[in-house]
């Protein structure tokens, strides 16, 4: 099982006719992900060829789902505009929103956050790299990818990935791919201060996945995500966690990175969050490149096997 999506899941693209927009819905079309729609306002009725794809453009969310059953969007619409973006998905009614833009002014994804209070629809992100379910195909082809991730790392398999960075999920997922451990899904929640979906809530559905025997979480400085989720996993996981945090060496008072990533609390720091984790019997990795070995290292304590 995976979380989220599977290789059946429809997928829209809004802001498929620009530059990255684009790029992206080629490797996702490439990897095995069932692209229906692109939606890009004034375009309607034109088509999004690659290969032997054509895939229709809409004027909108809601007669690209209503035309093709897209029931998951990927957001490739600059700053300016990503918000209202997001909100076409919930209007929609599509079951989740994945915001790769950067850069959403805070006050935007406020009134976002704010108007999706209790609706059908989920947002991943933004400023996020999407989230990938690995298919049983040829590097793991046959899947599903949303955003930016390079599929071509990825391998089917039971362990899922929730982090902030976009870079050290691929670092993570590369790291557990060439031990010859597989992944269940891989999601990236995003850096900004205001998203949609945050760690606790994806640590709960991998938990809840009987698919899913490990996790890797990956935080950094800034707010106190991590720390929630940690807590969450000491009283009611039943999955060994291995974790890391981003950011040991950044001055307090300085952006590092994300926008979310400045430290503003005593809990918001590498330290206190490490702590954390190692009071909730979450195995630490103490630099990026030892994530994986710390997975191991916590579910063969636990008799656990991973592939």
């Amino acid at each position: 099982m995976s979380i989220l999506i599977t290789p059946d899941t429809k997928v829209l693209v809004q802001g498929i006719t620009g530059d990255f927009g684009a790029r992206h819905a080629r490797l996702s079309l490439d990897y095995g992900t069932k692209v229906v729609a692109g939606v890009t306002p004034g375009k309607g009725g034109q088509f999004f060829e690659h290969g032997a794809h054509r895939v229709p453009i809409f004027n909108s969310v809601a007669d690209a789902a209503r035309a093709t059953g897209a029931t998951v969007s990927a957001i490739f619409v600059p700053p300016p505009f990503a918000a209202d973006a997001i909100l076409e998905c919930a209007d929609a009614g599509l079951d989740l929103a994945v915001a790769i833009t950067e850069g959403i002014p805070v006050r935007d994804m406020v009134r976002v956050k704010r108007a999706m209070a209790g609706g059908h629809t989920r947002l991943l992100g933004p400023n996020c790299p999407g989230i990938v379910t690995p298919g049983t195909g040829e590097r793991s082809q046959g899947g599903c990818r949303i955003g930016i991730a390079p599929g071509y790392i990825h391998r089917k398999g039971h362990v899922g990935v929730v982090s902030r960075s976009g870079t050290l999920t691929y670092e993570a997922v590369y790291q557990l791919t060439v031990r010859d451990i597989g992944q269940s899904t891989c999601v990236g929640i995003g850096g900004d201060p205001v998203n949609g979906t945050s760690h606790l809530d994806v640590i709960r559905m991998f938990n809840d996945d009987p698919e899913t025997v490990g996790i890797v979480m990956i935080g950094e400085i800034g707010g106190n995500a991590e720390v929630e989720a940690a807590r969450w996993i000491r009283d009611h996981c039943r999955k060994p966690v291995a974790g890391f945090i981003a950011g040991s060496t950044a001055p307090a008072g300085r952006r590092m990175g994300h926008a979310g990533a400045i430290v503003g609390g005593a809990e918001d720091t590498a330290a206190a969050k490490i702590a954390v984790f190692k009071e909730c019997g979450i195995e630490v990795a103490v630099t990026p490149s030892d994530m994986a070995d710390a997975l191991i290292r916590v579910a063969t304590a636990r008799g656990v096997a991973l592939s």
